[in-house]
C-alpha cells in the first residue's frame, strides 16, 4: 500500500478571509459541501474572529448550523478564549488555536504579543482538559518569516512548540503565512520541532507567494510529514499581511502527490471543477495551475 498524505482543506477559511468579495452563508455552505464531495475529511470551515475585523468570516455559527452531521471533521479557527467558547457552542469537531511567532505580527493580527498568546493557548488547553470540547491543534503563524519583524529564528518556533507540547496539544502546524520559506529551512524546522514536541503530529501550512509552496510541501513529505494544508483553487491570504497571496492549491498538491504514487483519497477532477467554481463566485480566475492546464495525461472522451 502506498503512503497516505492527509490534506486539510483550508479554502473556506484561509481561502476566503482576504478576498474582496465576501461570500454569503449559502455560498460558503455550498463550497464546503462540494469539497467534502471530493473526499475532503478535514476542513477548516469557519473562523471565530470579530467580523468587524475580518468581515469575510462573518456567519460562522450559521455555517456550522447549516452543515450536516455526517460530513468531514469541521475545524474552527480560534484566537482567544471567546473564540474557543464560540467554537464549543457551535459544535466544531476541532479547534485550531493560532500563536504568532513574532510580536509584530501578533499585535497586528491578534492584538497581543507572543507571550500573551501562549498564555491564552495554555488557558484554552486547560479549559478543554477540565470541561471537554473539540480536539485542539495549534498553528504557529509566520513560522518562517514576518512582514514586520523580518527573519524568524528556529529558536522562536521551538520555544512555542515546547509550550504546546507541555500543554498537551497533539498537533502542531507550522504556517508560512507570507510565503517566504525554502525547502531546506522547512526540513530543519521540522526536525527541530520534532525534538521539541516528540509526541505531537506535525502539519505544514504553505502559501505560494514566492512560488515555493509545492517545493516546500515536497520537502515536508520527504521529511516524513503526513498532513498538509491546502486551499482549493489556490485562493487565500491574510488581511494583516501586506502582499499576501493564496495557499498552495489543493488540486495542484493532489496532482503532484498522485504522480508520485501517494494516496490522498481526493477526487482530482472534482477539485478542479470546484476550483473553477469558487473562482467564479469570487469574480476572478482561480490561481491554481490545474484549473488552467488540467491533468496529464489528458483524459480522452
Amino acid at each position: 500500500m502506498s503512503r497516505f498524505i492527509q490534506i486539510v482543506e483550508v479554502g473556506p477559511r484561509d481561502g476566503l478571509q482576504n478576498e474582496s468579495r465576501a461570500l454569503s452563508v449559502e455560498e460558503k455552505l455550498e463550497f464546503i459541501v462540494r469539497l467534502e464531495g471530493c473526499g475532503v475529511r478535514r476542513v477548516e470551515a469557519v473562523s471565530f474572529v470579530n467580523p468587524r475585523r475580518v468581515p469575510q468570516m462573518a456567519g460562522a455559527e450559521e455555517v456550522m448550523t447549516g452543515l450536516s452531521a455526517d460530513g468531514a471533521s469541521r475545524i474552527g479557527l480560534v484566537l482567544n478564549q471567546r473564540g474557543w467558547e464560540r467554537a464549543v457552542a457551535a459544535g466544531c469537531d476541532e479547534a485550531n488555536v493560532v500563536v504568532c511567532a513574532t510580536d509584530g505580527f501578533g499585535i497586528r493580527n491578534q492584538g497581543a504579543p507572543v507571550t500573551e498568546q501562549v498564555t491564552t493557548m495554555r488557558q484554552i488547553a486547560e479549559l478543554r482538559a477540565q470541561t471537554g470540547g473539540p480536539t485542539l491543534s495549534l498553528t504557529i503563524s509566520v513560522a518562517f518569516g514576518c512582514p514586520f519583524d523580518g527573519e524568524v529564528s528556529q529558536d522562536q518556533i521551538v520555544a512555542i512548540a515546547r509550550e504546546a507540547a507541555d500543554a498537551g496539544i497533539g498537533e502542531i502546524a507550522l504556517g508560512d503565512t507570507i510565503g517566504v520559506a525554502d525547502p531546506w529551512t522547512v526540513r530543519a524546522r521540522i526536525e527541530a520541532v520534532r525534538k521539541a514536541a516528540p509526541d505531537a503530529r506535525l502539519r505544514m501550512h504553505f502559501h505560494n507567494t514566492r512560488n515555493t509552496g509545492l517545493a516546500n510541501a515536497y520537502a515536508s513529505v520527504e521529511a516524513g510529514v503526513d498532513v498538509l494544508d491546502a486551499s482549493c483553487g489556490g485562493i487565500g491570504g491574510c488581511p494583516f499581511a501586506p502582499a499576501a497571496t493564496g495557499n498552495i492549491a489543493t488540486e495542484d498538491l493532489v496532482y503532484m502527490l498522485n504522480r508520485a504514487g501517494y494516496e490522498t483519497g481526493l477526487d482530482l477532477d472534482g477539485l478542479i471543477t470546484t476550483g473553477l467554481w469558487i473562482g467564479e463566485r469570487l469574480g476572478k480566475t482561480a490561481p491554481s495551475a490545474l484549473t488552467r492546464a488540467g491533468v496529464f495525461p489528458p483524459k480522452v472522451d
